[in-house]
C-alpha cells in the first residue's frame, strides 16, 4: 500500500488533517502519526510512532540510493 505525503516547504503552514495526519522527516524517514483535539479551548496533540511506514519509507529511500 503506498501512502502520499505532504511535501511543504521550509516554514510552510501546513493544515494536517484533525486524525491520522502523518509526518514523516525528510532525511531519515521516521514517521509519526498525529493526532489532534480541542479540549477547554486548548489544542492537544498526540504523538505515535509508526514504524511499518517508517521501514516503508527508508525501504524506497534504499532503493532511490541504491539507483544513484
Amino acid at each position: 500500500m503506498s501512502r502520499t505525503y505532504d511535501h511543504p516547504e521550509p516554514n510552510q503552514w501546513v493544515f494536517p488533517k484533525r486524525n491520522g495526519y502523518r509526518l514523516s522527516c525528510c532525511d531519515c524517514g521516521l514517521t509519526h502519526r498525529v493526532d489532534f483535539r480541542v479540549r477547554n479551548r486548548h489544542i492537544e496533540v498526540r504523538f505515535n510512532h509508526d514504524r511499518r511506514a517508517t521501514a516503508a519509507i527508508r525501504r524506497e529511500q534504499r532503493k532511490r540510493d541504491a539507483r544513484s
